[in-house]
């Protein structure tokens, strides 16, 4: 069995991504950010969707949903928490629960912070997860509707997923992500470098995406509030690992 993963931009800076099984001939799109782009890669791939996976209610993720399912008859399985926010919904799913998907299950977690409706979508029979705007390359989602501890306790779920699983992002905010990164850890080696490759991926007009969570564990100020370094920067060494993240969090959010 072989599961393709295809990632494409879509709008301005959103990730579109279609899996495909080949077992079973099955197909489905991880959010629906635009109509357009996914209409085409279907055709360019020969695939015809059947699913609709929905991380969250924001209009970046869902804008392609109706037209979508107006053209494909696919199904649309949503957050129950935002089922109410989330056009065209036929199933919902929540912590814990597993969608069958051809010869792979899809395991559901639960990880709200962004919004409260958020989830990710984990494979383990394939080692990929789809963290949409809980956990992108380098960062993390702003919190919006939750809280800085609830966001915290969403990325720990995701770091506890085993170090080679590959990490599918919703935007591509990898290069501003790395600047941030290097006012936490501007002495972490790994980071300096990594911020080299993305620049390099980015002048040539390549993605920065996927990436997996070892590569998050070393480089991601998000995910390193534990180390003395960062800690030492923030002048928060006896601070709990939520209280470090939510002044990381406030940092980046008031970044220019």
């Amino acid at each position: 069995m072989t599961l393709i993963i295809d990632q494409f931009v879509c709008r301005s800076d959103n990730f579109g991504v279609l899996i495909h099984d080949t077992t079973s001939g099955l197909t489905a799109a991880i959010d629906a950010p635009e109509f357009d782009p996914i209409k085409h890669r279907l055709a360019e791939r020969g695939w015809r969707l059947d699913r609709i996976l929905v991380t969250h209610h924001h209009a970046d993720h869902v804008e392609g949903i109706l037209p979508l399912k107006q053209a494909t008859d696919c199904s649309v399985i949503a957050p129950a928490a935002g089922a109410d926010k989330i056009p065209g919904v036929d199933s919902t799913v929540k912590e814990g629960d597993v969608i069958p998907f051809g010869a792979y299950e899809i395991k559901v977690i639960e990880t709200p912070g962004h919004t409260l409706d958020h989830v990710s979508y984990y494979i383990p029979a394939a080692k990929v997860a789809f963290t949409a705007d809980t956990l992108f390359a380098l960062g993390c989602g702003r919190v919006f509707e939750g809280t800085m501890p609830m966001m915290w306790n969403s990325l720990e779920k995701l770091m506890a997923l085993p170090d080679d699983t590959t990490i599918y992002c919703g935007h591509e905010y990898t290069q501003s992500n790395a600047r941030f990164a290097l006012t936490i850890e501007p002495a972490n080696s790994d980071l300096i470098l990594r911020a080299r490759e993305i620049d390099a991926l980015r002048a040539a007009g390549k993605a920065t995406l996927p990436t997996t969570i070892a590569i998050e564990k070393r480089t991601n100020p998000f995910l390193r509030v534990d180390e003395p370094a960062v800690r030492d920067l923030l002048e928060m060494p006896e601070a709990t690992p939520a209280e470090v993240f939510g002044e990381i969090r406030t940092r980046k959010d008031n970044f220019k």
